[in-house]
């Protein structure tokens, strides 16, 4: 006998997802994923609609959603890989790492190259020596920085500024390869703890952790790049010590929207109150949201829209800003009125969506899938 009373309905399962590698997925740390993701393009829109006026931004602490996928990138890693060395040589990490990730950095940098010379609202101002566009392309290519190109904010990545994030990846990537994976508990303990520190250092220096984006102020990826891998690999390792705190998808998302959407805050005497609360989110709030996304779960319609949302949250955040490049322009040419403004935003967020799901299929899978027959095939 089933088990199951005459009559009685029952949920059915959802199947699991699987990575590439086999193992299955933490779809509600894939799903805050996308969250994060959606969040940032909002701010970037509208920020670029208002100049980025801290007053009038509504998600004002969105750009902290960079450390979060630095965060969950840390405890990905070390779930996907710390069991895997042995079997799998640096070689063939590092192979992995370029097929997950390049594919859509070669993308974004075609767009953005489109972008800059394309943009039909630029007029004169994007002007530049064809050989420093040629030099931006090439190093965009490699997700790489590039001398700074007119209208471009003082991007250190000049032809999709999100592709800086990209770079610190694959700097903490071959930093996990060659000296995190090897590390016991308590080195990586107090690793971690040196890397809040420096942390806690620079938000309330900054008074924000909004560097590290631009050539001036180039010093700061690493610093925001270090405690949140470092800490979601901490995070993953220390894995069966944690409490299993279970809060699911909705709220878990809507916990993050609130601590984008707080306010900025002032300085108080010596305290930059704004600094410290964006260091009470990345220090710890971010890793608790870590921990509680790992042991949550959901039916089938939750769980399918955290795989949708998990899987366009790349492709949505490195191709999104191209686009956003020509919206600033057209904003900067426009006579200021906030109905249409409000509704160009609208339709440029809602394109960017669909933009990222046809990337993801027309351009990211096909493509990924070609690369992994050709090297299979070398290998063999």
């Amino acid at each position: 006998m089933s088990g199951i009373r005459p009559g009685s309905v029952t949920a059915p399962t959802p199947a699991i997802d699987h990575t590439g590698d086999g193992k299955p997925h933490f779809e509600v740390l894939d799903g805050l994923r996308g969250t994060a993701a959606m969040l940032v393009v909002a701010f970037h829109i509208q920020g670029i609609t208002v100049l980025f006026d801290p007053a009038r931004l509504m998600l004002p602490h969105a750009y902290l959603a960079v450390d979060f996928f630095f965060a969950l990138s840390g405890f990905v890693i070390g779930y996907a890989y710390d069991d895997r060395w042995g079997a799998m040589t640096m070689r063939g990490f590092v192979g992995r790492r370029l097929l997950r990730l390049h594919p859509l950095v070669v993308l974004g940098t075609l767009l953005g190259l489109v972008s800059y010379l394309g943009d039909p609202f630029a007029g004169d101002r994007q002007a530049a020596p064809a050989s420093l566009v040629l030099l931006a392309f090439v190093a965009g290519l490699f997700a790489l920085p590039a001398p700074p190109l007119p209208n471009r904010l003082g991007d250190s990545h000049p032809l999709n500024a999100p592709a800086w994030t990209l770079l610190q990846e694959y700097i903490a990537n071959l930093v996990y390869a060659l000296i995190l994976r090897r590390l016991r508990l308590r080195a990586l303990v107090a690793l971690t703890g040196l890397a809040a520190l420096a942390s806690l250092v620079t938000a309330q220096s900054l008074g924000s952790y909004d560097t590290g984006w631009g050539l001036a102020n180039f010093w700061g990826a690493p610093v925001r790049l270090a405690y949140p891998f470092l800490t979601g690999l901490l995070v993953y390792r220390i894995r069966d010590r944690l409490p299993a705190v279970r809060l699911g998808f909705p709220i878990l998302s809507l916990i993050l929207v609130a601590l984008f959407a707080a306010p900025v805050l002032p300085i108080v005497g010596a305290i930059k109150l704004n600094g410290l609360y964006q260091a009470i989110c990345v220090l710890l709030i971010f890793p608790a949201i870590i921990v509680a996304g790992r042991h949550s779960g959901g039916g089938r319609a939750m769980v399918g829209l955290c795989r949708w949302a998990g899987r366009i949250s790349y492709p949505l955040y490195i191709t999104h800003y191209p686009f956003v490049y020509v919206y600033m322009n057209w904003v900067a040419t426009r006579p200021a009125s906030s109905g249409t403004t409000a509704c160009v935003a609208t339709a440029l967020y809602l394109f960017t969506l669909g933009f990222a799901v046809l990337a993801h299929r027309r351009w990211d899978v096909p493509l990924r899938r070609a690369l992994r027959r050709r090297f299979a095939a070398g290998a063999g």
